[in-house]
């Protein structure tokens, strides 16, 4: 509802997979509903923009450099299903992995790349072609 960049990240934690503005258009509700239906996050164009610019004025505040390539292969492929939207659960299943394991990997991307939480995750991702 709210356009507000706390707002946002304040939702994120509660278990939101998705956030829409109360004026978005109808297919973006409609796309909205089906991604998170699906397991996947969903953000309105206006609510991804907010995101975007606040993760954008933050790296120019800090001097920050791009640190994906630090990441391992693995955490890589951690990387993609989080930002998918895929739980701990889903991820560990399709890698064969313990779900432990991926939160290991997941902290180490966070602590790597200096995100907090999964809104930030999907906003890195984007830019850099990992999701659409």
């Amino acid at each position: 509802m709210h356009a507000k960049e706390a707002y946002i990240v304040q939702a994120l934690p509660a278990g939101a997979r998705g956030y829409l503005l109360k004026d978005s258009a109808a297919h973006d509700l409609i796309r909205g509903i089906g991604d998170v239906a699906a397991r996947k996050s969903f953000f309105s164009p206006a609510v991804a923009k907010v995101m975007l610019d606040d993760y954008v004025k933050r790296l120019a505040q800090h001097g920050t450099t791009d640190r994906y390539g630090t990441l391992s292969e693995r955490e890589r492929e951690v990387f993609q299903l989080v930002a998918e939207g895929r739980s701990s659960k889903e991820i560990a299943d399709l890698l064969s992995v313990s779900p432990t394991t991926v939160e290991t990997h997941r902290a180490h991307i966070m602590q790597k790349l200096d995100l907090h939480g999964t809104a930030e995750l999907v906003l890195y991702a984007v830019p850099r072609g990992v999701i659409a």
